[in-house]
């Protein structure tokens, strides 16, 4: 090995991530006013307008940064990563940046607007049927092909910077400093990798901050089930439709020590949480961001039942269109017997306030 050569294509991949980031403005936070809640300020923060449409951006960038700064991938080199769709369209895109291959290995259940999206990138997608393992595939593949194995449920953890660079719950704290409750009562997210609540939680903690962190989970994840049992070795107790989020079994970036609450939500209320995130901000997102939605009204009711006030700060994860031919699609819907209006009409009134 040229090590010359080496250490010089390494630099450029580096500055090349460097500038991506600087040309890269930080998400919006949207503030969303309900009359339901007085005195109870609800806001998402919109990594959706990342250039790869999700949250996931954040975590390919660091992956990448990671996989570089230890050694671990060199010019010419493919990548390889197990993803239900999202990490893997962002780590496509910053793959196709550096000039390398990228393999994406993913349920055949995954949404067919990501696998589009992520072939439109220049990128290949294994698809295996249920019983399977992506992880486990991805790993098997990486030894036998001298890929380099991005792992993204064993790394999200420790690749995120959460002090700095790169790290969202930085950029909310900074986000809502002039805002009217500038300390949250609450940041919720979802979970996949665990990498998110994890950085959430070290951050609030390093900057001495009262703000609570809540994972919003589908009901039966194996986050919430080891989240209440203390067990690392928890799995699901159901499956769920919404991608990205209710992992099978805990994964390792998942600290339970740091997560305050966990809310689970129905996948027929996620869905319809997803629809009414469309008629109040008029446009589209996934089902984790409907799940967000559907926890942040549960601890807003909480709040305004104690006769607390304040704000709470959640995620919107990834774009909507993405869904357009499952979560979106009434005749999906139907195939799988989900009837969201009842649950529409629900959390629809939850927003309108109490009458005297």
């Amino acid at each position: 090995m040229n090590t010359a050569v080496d250490r010089h294509w390494l630099q450029g991949a580096l500055t090349n991530l460097e500038q991506e980031a600087a040309r890269s403005a930080d998400t919006h936070l949207l503030r969303v006013d309900l009359p339901a809640f007085p005195g109870i300020r609800v806001y998402f923060k919109d990594e959706a307008s990342h250039p790869t449409g999700s949250l996931k951006h954040r975590l390919a960038r660091s992956l990448f940064l990671y996989a570089l700064c230890n050694g671990r991938l060199r010019e010419g080199q493919g990548v390889i990563d197990a993803s239900s769709g999202s990490t893997a369209i962002s780590e496509a895109w910053f793959a196709r940046l550096l000039g390398l291959r990228f393999k994406a290995v993913m349920p055949d259940c995954t949404a067919p607007g990501k696998v589009r999206l992520i072939r439109s990138l220049g990128a290949e997608c294994v698809l295996l049927p249920s019983g399977m393992d992506p992880t486990a595939m991805a790993r098997e593949l990486a030894a036998a092909h001298d890929l380099c194995f991005l792992d993204q449920f064993g790394l999200a953890e420790r690749a995120t910077d959460w002090r700095s660079n790169n790290n969202i719950a930085e950029s909310i704290v900074a986000q809502m400093a002039r805002e009217p409750d500038p300390e949250p009562a609450w940041i919720v997210c979802g979970a996949g990798t665990g990498g998110t609540s994890a950085t959430l939680g070290r951050y609030l903690r390093y900057r001495r901050l009262d703000t609570r962190v809540c994972v919003a989970e589908p009901t039966g994840g194996a986050f919430a089930t080891g989240w209440r049992s203390r067990r690392a070795d928890a799995v699901a107790r159901a499956p769920t439709l919404v991608e990205g989020i209710g992992r099978p079994r805990v994964e390792p970036g998942f600290l339970f020590d740091v997560v305050d609450e966990v809310v689970e939500v129905d996948d027929v209320d996620s869905i319809a949480g997803a629809w009414l995130l469309e008629a109040l901000l008029g446009r589209r997102y996934g089902g984790s961001s409907g799940t967000n939605l559907v926890a942040c009204l549960a601890l807003a009711s909480a709040m305004r039942d104690q006769g607390r006030t304040g704000s709470i700060v959640s995620l919107l994860c990834d774009r909507g269109e993405r869904y357009a031919e499952t979560l979106f699609d009434p005749g999906w819907l139907q195939a799988r017997g989900l009837d969201i209006a009842p649950s529409l009409d629900r959390l629809r009134s939850q927003l309108q306030p109490a009458r005297p």
